[in-house]
């Protein structure tokens, strides 16, 4: 039954709606994909499969009416707490927790029928944009270019592990989370979709937080049609959340088929940047030709203050994140290293729990947050933000959407930027300005590099207007070449 794992999600979905094969059949196909691929490519942490087989026997002996995802296996990023099933957030200082709780998001999922294969890797506490901080091992993308022996790719990150999953077909659909383009940048590597929402689109309750005002979680996917799914299971008001907006949920699979005749699409000025990969260059002029011949109007637009985004988001993210995992003491949960008095115990738990970039960014934020440097740095950083929000907005006032290249480049070795954190967090350069503004911004993939790597291009909305960029998104996937 190998072959169920190369359906979409769309076709399993039709499969199981007319008895081709049971959710049991394909919940196992996915299992043995993942025992035979997971020890090379090591995308998933902890499995479920006992716990997915049960809950894909539950689905072959009930009805699925209403549920979206009804016999759907899925893999789940270890950021997300799943109730009795270990949840690490790739970090050594959350090893053996376990919550007795359940995320939202996660919760959602379960009620629409999908089905949890286990946890996938990602950089520890979501700080990465290569997979390669995890305490549980770095994360190889199943892709090679044409110059490559073997397996020596990132597959991007945070979202690494969901990313390569998806590519691999370890999973029909995955789970990601956003903060500075950590579902984007790695569905761009991989060759996948990858949707950030509208901040506030989808609960961050029972999400491990990194910095809470920029985290949103999102849905990743083999096409646009089974994101728009995803999606549509995926959000929802959260009262428990107090930045979850209590917006309706447009049926986004609905509206997939709109096309983007009559549309205006935005093309920022400041994204062409000096020393791009020409092939970046290339895939983002065809975008814009695709959707000129499929009825849509090119604009050029401008976003002045997109020079600063990086600089800014550097400065912010870094700040929460200090204070979230403050949270992780040694005293209340996690990992305890003891000590003869309090200070050490801190002092040791946190030394032995959190890896070296994750104490590099508590480092910086502690700093940015500290007694004469909050108005020079966060202050003034989030005074920056606000302008950057204010050129979407009169951006949106000109257009219906922005189209940007995802990353910078095509996939790039493992360990090739390790020593420079300046150059890698240089892929995020055309992902960070959305996240900062809160709008929806969508990666579809779009041709292939001169080495045979995928590249993505990237789709930016209005806030809460994901059923459009997930229209344009499908233009783009259908000419994809």
């Amino acid at each position: 039954m190998a072959e169920l794992t190369q359906l979409t999600l769309t076709q399993a979905l039709d499969g199981l709606r007319h008895k081709k094969f049971s959710a049991t059949e394909l919940t196992q196909a996915h299992l043995d994909t993942i025992a035979t691929r997971n020890p090379t490519l090591n995308a998933y942490i902890t499995l479920n499969a006992e716990g997915a087989l049960a809950a894909a026997n539950a689905a072959d002996t009930t009805p699925g009416d209403g549920k979206l995802l009804h016999g759907i296996p899925l893999g789940i990023k270890d950021l997300f707490c799943t109730k009795g099933l270990r949840s690490t957030a790739a970090s050594k200082m959350l090893e053996n927790f376990i919550p007795p709780y359940e995320s939202q998001v996660t919760q959602n999922l379960l009620d629409h029928g999908a089905i949890f294969l286990g946890k996938l890797n990602l950089d520890e506490f979501a700080m990465g944009s290569a997979n390669i901080t995890s305490a549980y091992g770095v994360v190889k993308s199943p892709l090679k270019g044409n110059n490559d022996n073997e397996l020596c790719r990132v597959p991007g990150g945070s979202s690494g592990g969901s990313a390569a999953a998806l590519a691999a077909h370890l999973c029909l659909g995955a789970t990601g989370t956003d903060t500075g383009g950590s579902i984007r940048q790695p569905a761009a590597f991989c060759g996948v979709v990858g949707l950030k929402p509208t901040y506030g689109r989808c609960s961050r309750w029972g999400i491990v937080a990194f910095a809470s005002s920029l985290d949103q979680a999102g849905p990743m996917a083999r096409t646009v049609e089974d994101t728009a799914i995803l999606m549509q299971a995926m959000a929802g008001y959260d009262a428990k959340d107090s930045t979850s907006v209590n917006v309706p949920v447009p049926d986004y699979r609905a509206t997939l088929s709109r096309g983007v005749r009559g549309l205006k699409i935005g093309i920022p000025k400041e994204y062409q940047m000096d020393g791009m990969a020409p092939e970046i260059v290339a895939a983002w002029q065809r975008g814009e030709q695709v959707l000129r011949e499929a009825g849509a109007e090119i604009i050029p637009v401008s976003l002045p203050h997109t020079q600063y985004a990086l600089a800014c988001y550097y400065i912010i993210a870094p700040a929460e994140a200090s204070s979230n995992l403050a949270r992780y003491d040694g005293v209340r949960y996690g990992l305890r290293v003891p000590a003869d008095n309090l200070n050490d115990m801190y002092s040791f738990t946190r030394a032995a729990g959190f890896g070296e970039e994750v104490q590099s960014r508590i480092l910086i934020g502690t700093y940015i947050l500290s007694s004469g440097y909050y108005d020079a740095y966060y202050k003034k950083a989030q005074q920056v933000r606000a302008l950057i929000a204010r050129d979407f907005t009169e951006a949106f006032q000109k257009v219906d959407v922005l189209l940007t290249p995802t990353a910078p480049s095509e996939a790039f070795r493992l360990g090739e930027k390790q020593d420079d954190p300046i150059t890698m967090y240089l892929n995020d350069v055309f992902t960070v300005p959305a996240s900062l503004a809160g709008v929806p911004a969508l990666s579809v993939p779009f041709g292939l590099s001169p080495n045979g790597l995928p590249l993505g291009l990237q789709v930016i909305g209005r806030g809460f207007d994901e059923q459009t960029v997930l229209a344009v998104g499908k233009v783009l996937e259908s000419t994809n070449v």
